[in-house]
């Protein structure tokens, strides 16, 4: 592989690290995978990568981390057009909700013209490619070929961990009993955490005390996905 094709590095440093000047990205056993092969380009097979995963699973975060790495170009699924392949085909390129584009023949000739112009592209969307309800059959076809990183959402130990970081960087700690509480009370994701931490801190900044249980209880008030009890005392 030549100096020009030379993979990026994106180091782990698991289960957390700093994601190439941007926000934490935090990478956990349901990222991982992802993570590993976005660190892989340009040596993608066809040079063509998908994310998928559920909404607030990470894709948005990781492609821009990879988009910024790589210099691509941003495609919104509206403005890809027949007439506008020409001029992106040599990439590298991303496309957000690559499942919305309704020019099912754009998509179709970019992929054709992307490999023959050594370009790279990367998609996202919730579902993999070959389940994007496409009519054109040669699309299809190709679709289906489009290699896929999975992102799921991290299990409460993860989230657990992920919590008890992001409080140690602001320099705060909550008892392990409220940590446990507070983690099977909030959506689980790594935004959710951060969110939960960054209010909690705002919170103790404003009254001038600890992260004791009423305080906790406030806050996670907030950011409750399902009925709401008492934290430990």
């Amino acid at each position: 592989m030549s100096a020009d094709h030379a993979p990026v590095q994106i180091p782990l440093d698991l289960p957390f690290r700093s994601a190439l000047g941007r926000d934490d990205l935090i990478v956990h056993a349901g990222n991982e995978a992802a993570v590993n092969f976005i660190a892989r380009w340009p040596d993608w097979p066809g040079r063509i990568l998908a994310l998928a995963g559920p909404a607030a699973s990470g894709k948005t975060h990781l492609a821009e981390v990879w988009a910024e790495a790589a210099g691509a170009h941003r495609i919104a699924p509206a403005d890809l057009t027949s007439a506008l392949v020409p001029e992106i085909a040599a990439g590298p390129l991303l496309i957000e909700g690559a499942d919305e584009i309704a020019d099912e023949t754009a998509l179709f000739h970019l992929i054709n013209l992307l490999r023959e112009e050594g370009g790279s592209l990367l998609m996202t969307a919730r579902a993999a490619p070959a389940r994007w309800p496409v009519s054109l059959p040669d699309l299809r076809s190709r679709l289906g070929a489009v290699p896929v990183a999975n992102l799921g959402l991290p299990d409460e130990a993860t989230l657990a961990a992920l919590v008890a970081k992001l409080l140690a960087d602001r320099q705060l700690s909550l008892e392990a009993r409220l940590l446990d509480w507070l983690v099977t009370r909030i959506d689980r994701t790594p935004a959710a955490a951060r969110a939960v931490v960054a209010a909690l801190d705002r919170e103790s900044l404003s009254v001038g005390g600890r992260l004791g249980p009423a305080l906790v209880r406030r806050v996670v008030a907030g950011f409750a996905t399902g009925e709401e009890a008492a934290p430990p005392p």
